[in-house]
């Protein structure tokens, strides 16, 4: 018995992409479309034999057109038995897209919210699953033991969090997998790639989202092939993403800010979504407009963030009899007193005081449309 198929989730096909300015979301959301297409050529090119798609494709029920469109074609040219499991996202109900949509014969997406099973002779294969029906699931694992002694491999496509807490995301036990019965299960839901784990005699993970859709997702994105036998599981990770989401922490203490930052960069940035933390102790805020306005074309979008620190130095001149001195020298005389929490706001107010009087912006400074 063997198996080789693509297991992907977490796609959230139509996310707002609140982080990019209108134009630019628009296009990250066609780019998601094209992402498809590269999901079809990766099955025919390492001619897989199966897919399973544990939930979150979509990022909600009001999907684009287009974008049902190219799901359809996407899953239609992949021509293998897909298994979709809805999730939290694009949970199952008679009015959700994978209700309406015409998806093609190959597709079997899930519809309870309950274990059942579909067997697949031909590829030596048994695919259990469940869908959401609403935003949250129950524990489906619980007394679950999947069917054995029938030369079948019995896969599981579901999106689930392995967790002993509580959760209202279908959660499993690690001894529930144990016991269940089945070779492997694909799961979705957490957005960072798991790499192949085991409970018993049971593999599983979670291939994460395959590209990232804000800071929180950064570095690379992946889907999974797998390859299941009687020998054992081996799990190969492969890129589709066609840009990502990257923090870089620049220390900018004694240097130049803007070279500073030209001294950390890659190589190649054009196609990405940057954060830039500037770091370190300065006698003044970083003027982050400048920086915007030298960087921004090396970048798909940029973020700049000033987490930078005023020196000692900085209150010294408290003594100036000047308008800058008199403002520090009210806020030091506060500050010499504070509990260091509030010393901290007072050291910010003092950041956006110079900032005002040098007319520089002391904020954080989103990417130019």
């Amino acid at each position: 018995m063997s198996i080789r198929f693509l297991h992907a989730a977490d796609w959230h096909l139509d996310s707002p992409f609140e982080g990019l300015r209108a134009g630019k979301a628009a296009v990250r959301r066609a780019e998601q479309r094209q992402l498809l297409q590269r999901l079809a050529e990766l099955v025919h090119r390492e001619e897989l034999q199966l897919v399973l798609l544990p939930g979150d494709l979509l990022d909600s029920d009001l999907s684009y057109a287009e974008t049902g469109e190219a799901l359809c074609a996407c899953l239609r040219q992949m021509a293998v038995p897909v298994f979709i499991a809805p999730g939290n996202h694009d949970w199952y109900s008679a009015h959700s897209p994978y209700a309406r949509l015409p998806l093609p014969e190959n597709v079997h997406v899930f519809t309870k919210n309950e274990m059942e099973a579909v067997s697949l002779p031909d590829l030596g294969v048994r695919v259990y699953g469940a869908a959401y029906t609403g935003r949250e699931s129950a524990p489906l694992l619980p007394g679950f033991r999947a069917e054995r002694g029938d030369g079948l491999l019995n896969l599981l496509c579901l999106h689930a969090e392995v967790t002993k807490q509580p959760s209202p995301y279908a959660p499993i036990r690690e001894e529930e997998l144990a016991a269940s019965g089945l070779h492997y299960a694909a799961l979705g839901h957490i957005h960072k790639a798991s790499g192949l784990q085991k409970a018993g005699g049971t593999w599983y993970s979670w291939p994460g989202c395959p590209e990232g859709r804000g800071f929180d997702e950064c570095g690379e994105k992946t889907v999974s092939i797998v390859e299941l036998d009687d020998a054992g599981c081996r799990l190969r990770p492969v890129s589709v993403a066609l840009r990502r989401y990257e923090k870089l922490s620049v220390n900018v203490t004694g240097a130049d800010p803007l070279l500073a930052v030209h001294s950390q960069l890659p190589d190649d940035t054009a196609r990405d979504i940057y954060r830039i933390v500037l770091t370190g102790e300065v006698d003044s805020p970083p003027d982050l407009q400048r920086l915007q306005l030298n960087l921004g074309e090396l970048f798909y979008a940029l973020q700049l963030r000033d987490e930078t620190r005023l020196r000692r130095s900085v209150w010294d001149r408290a003594g100036e009899d000047s308008l800058r001195g008199l403002f520090l020298k009210k806020l030091r005389e506060e500050a010499e007193t504070a509990t260091p929490e509030r010393r901290q706001l007072i050291e910010q107010a003092a950041r956006w005081g110079l900032a005002a009087l040098d007319h520089r912006e002391e904020v954080l400074t989103h990417d130019h449309p």
